[in-house]
Parts: structure tokens; C-alpha cells; sequence
């Protein structure tokens, strides 16, 4: 590949209300190779697509009074968590709610498409995937946590693979999780490309003997290759400072992996100090400058919230 593929981030994130039909469109317009919608489920065991399964963040549902009494607290992958749950909801009342910004102070353009658009079904993103002719890159959120609940989602994701032709080798998807044993299970299932994510910090929430630091060294990225073809890594991981790589890229590629980085964002809020243009935290920095650097670390995707920004 002459360039790192660019994997729209919930789409155009930084235009649009993510995982919305316009946020993908719109990267898809802008060039996006693959758009990534972010999987949880309905009570009816229906694959959604939202950042969490926590949707006040992304919906009006807290505005809806007949879904007052939903609200409830739970423990996520470990971690309590207020508010309203996919799971305590069938398909037909998701439907009912709609998009709005998940970070309205950071891009508060975006907010003037808050109210107009359904949540998407998996069925729904892929149906606009193959339509445009892009790849999809897929992560499936807290699967332990939904399978305590009777909800396997590996089972209902495999089952939308199988009914697309999407379980092959050279399919256009690309498969993502936290969770090692996800991965290793669907290995054993599909041919398709799987991509391990890691963080700077932490461990797999399935695997509380493995931390991400052993999975990046030279041993953990050979034990990822045993069932994945892709590692999705932190940038920090990866530059930890501007001009300054770590190893990862170089180890991974010695295993036979290839790195997708995450996640690549314009406003200055989410860059290292050294890409920041001004103090504003919703200003553009120097993310242009910033993804060239990590193709010259030989960077073979990019996860990325404004498409249109990458250096084509």
C-alpha cells in the first residue's frame, strides 16, 4: 500500500452526529476506504450501531418522558454506568429515538443535524457500505457483557456476515474487538480479517491475567497473529511524543500483523501538545502534519473523524 487506508471513524465524525447515515455518506464522499460503525444490541437481539451501549450520550432519549423509568445503573466491562441501556429496548422503540452530537462543546456545528436521523441497524450500515463500493470495519462493544445478559452477539454478527457473503479471506470488512476470546471464537468460525484493539493502558476486560502492555511486545503480537491479521493501537502506543516512535509498528510487522492506528482527530482537544495550533481546544491543530508522520512509521491505516483532512 502506498498510503495508510483511511477507516471513517463512526463516519465524519467531526462533521456530522457520528454513526448517523449522514456522518458515513459524508466520509464516503471525502474518500473514506472503510466506514466503522461501533455494535451493541436491542433487547430484541437486533446489532445496532452505537458508540456504547449507554445511548443518552447519542440520542434524545433522556428528553423522552415514556422512557423515564429506563434509566438505570449498571456495570459495563467492570465500570458503573447511569443512564439508558440498547438492551433494555426493542429495535421498534430505538427506532423512535433520534441522533444528536456526542460532543456538542467540541463541534457545535454539528449540532444543527441533532434530531434528524434513526439510529442504524448493522444490516443498515453494511447496506450503505456496499452501495458505495467501501470497505467496513466493525467493533463489537462488550460482548461478555451481553452475552450475561442472553444476548450472544457473535452469533446474531456471524449470522449478518453469512447472509452478505462477508466471511472470507478477501471480504471488505474488518473486524475489531477489546476482547481476545471474541476474536479467537470467530477465528474458529470465519476467514475474515480480524483486528485486535489495544490501549495505552489496561488489559482486555475477558482476559484479567493480560494486560496491553505484554500484548505489544514482540511475544504478545506473535500470540495476536495466531488469530488476527491486524492489530488497531492507540497512537500513543505508537508515537508517544511528535517525532519520537516507539518500536510497535516495526515489531508488529515482524509478526506478520498490520497496524491501524486510532484515533486521528483535527481539534486541538485531542492532540499532543507539539500538534496544537493555539490554545482553543476546539481549533484545528496539525493533524495533517500529524498522519504523515505516522505513514513515514510505516502506519498501514488510520482511524479518523475528518476523512477529508488525510494527505491522499
Amino acid at each position: 500500500m502506498g498510503r495508510p487506508l483511511i477507516i471513517a471513524h463512526r463516519g465524519a465524525s467531526g462533521e456530522r452526529p457520528e454513526h448517523t447515515r449522514a456522518a458515513y455518506e459524508r466520509a464516503i464522499e471525502q474518500g473514506a476506504d472503510f466506514i466503522e460503525p461501533d455494535l451493541v444490541m436491542s433487547r430484541d437481539g437486533v446489532l445496532i450501531v452505537r458508540h456504547e451501549n449507554e445511548i443518552s450520550g447519542t440520542t434524545d432519549v433522556a428528553a423522552r418522558p415514556a422512557f423515564a423509568a429506563r434509566r438505570a445503573t449498571r456495570t459495563v466491562d467492570g465500570r458503573s454506568v447511569t443512564g439508558w441501556f440498547a438492551e433494555d429496548f426493542t429495535l421498534a422503540e430505538l427506532k423512535t429515538l433520534r441522533a444528536r452530537e456526542r460532543l456538542p462543546e467540541l463541534r457545535p456545528a454539528n449540532t444543527a443535524f441533532d434530531g434528524r436521523e434513526p439510529i442504524l441497524t448493522f444490516d443498515e450500515a453494511l447496506d450503505i457500505a456496499a452501495a458505495a463500493g467501501v470497505g467496513i470495519a466493525p467493533e463489537l462493544k462488550h460482548p461478555s457483557c451481553f452475552a450475561a445478559l442472553g444476548l450472544p452477539m457473535e452469533d446474531a454478527f456471524i449470522g449478518a456476515l453469512e447472509r452478505r457473503g462477508l466471511t472470507g479471506p478477501d471480504a471488505p470488512i474488518l473486524i475489531q474487538c477489546f476482547e481476545v476470546g471474541t476474536l479467537q471464537r470467530l477465528r474458529h468460525r470465519i476467514a475474515a480479517p480480524l483486528l485486535q484493539l489495544v490501549a495505552a493502558s489496561g488489559g482486555p476486560f475477558d482476559r484479567p491475567d493480560l494486560t496491553f502492555a505484554a500484548m505489544t511486545t514482540p511475544e504478545g503480537l506473535a500470540g495476536i497473529a495466531g488469530y488476527g491479521s491486524w492489530i488497531g493501537a492507540d497512537t500513543a502506543l505508537i508515537e508517544p511524543a511528535p517525532d519520537a516512535p516507539t518500536a510497535l509498528i516495526a515489531d508488529a510487522h515482524a509478526a506478520g500483523l498490520r497496524v491501524a492506528g486510532w484515533t486521528f482527530r483535527a481539534e486541538n482537544a485531542f492532540l499532543p501538545e507539539g500538534d496544537r495550533i493555539g490554545d482553543a481546544p476546539a481549533a484545528h491543530g496539525r493533524l495533517r502534519e500529524r498522519l504523515a508522520r505516522f505513514a513515514a512509521h510505516g502506519l498501514d491505516a488510520a482511524f479518523m473523524d475528518q476523512p477529508d483532512l488525510a494527505n491522499r
